[in-house]
């Protein structure tokens, strides 16, 4: 069986969904949910779909190597950054070669780097009138955003919409691509 540790640092939608997906299909597991902020809602969501989790402070990220050596116990197939908004150590990112892997909510390289996520993300793409956007899965290499692409799935953007809008339609994507693609790099990798 497949080990995946998920990276979050919010509500933890795309965290649930992953985990969902493989409980049910039973090839690969979620093993634990590490997240940069205590009060994040994925804490919840884990709770309540039974995966262990826990939360981590920057010290112990950045300074202390406790996260990194942690995850390394972990011996994870891969790491998945879903919402996850602290940028990986470069010492991570050579412990774990192409093992983590990000998901942007834009189409790479247009609207990634340092404080392009979220909402931010989606007020950049209608305030600049773009006619399409989508999602970029990507893997995580030292600088923001700059990893090889794996998959990117593109939505229209109509003159109407609001960031609000874009966001829902991004989210919709997330939902229906995200595991599919962790699927098949799991796959691919044996």
């Amino acid at each position: 069986m497949k080990r995946i540790v998920i990276f979050a640092s919010g509500s933890g939608s795309n965290a649930e969904n992953i985990i969902t997906y493989f409980q049910n299909k039973g090839n690969a597991e979620v093993v634990q949910v590490l997240t940069n902020n205590p009060q994040a809602t994925v804490l919840d969501r884990c709770k309540r779909l039974k995966v262990s989790a826990f939360s981590f402070n920057r010290t112990a990220f950045y300074t202390k190597d406790h996260v990194l050596s942690h995850t390394q116990q972990l011996n994870p197939d891969l790491i998945v950054l879903a919402g996850f908004l602290w940028k990986i150590p470069e010492n991570f990112v050579h412990a774990f070669p192409n093992k983590i892997i990000n998901i942007h909510p834009a189409l790479l390289p247009k609207y990634g780097g340092k404080g392009m996520y979220g909402q931010h993300v989606h007020e950049a793409v209608v305030n600049n009138k773009e006619t399409e956007t989508g999602i970029t899965i990507h893997f995580v290499n030292e600088r923001y955003d700059e990893g090889n692409i794996i998959f990117q799935v593109s939505c229209e953007v109509n003159p109407y919409d609001s960031a609000e809008d874009v966001a829902s339609k991004i989210h919709e994507l997330e939902m229906i691509h995200f595991p599919n693609v962790i699927e098949s790099i799991l796959t691919s990798n044996g």
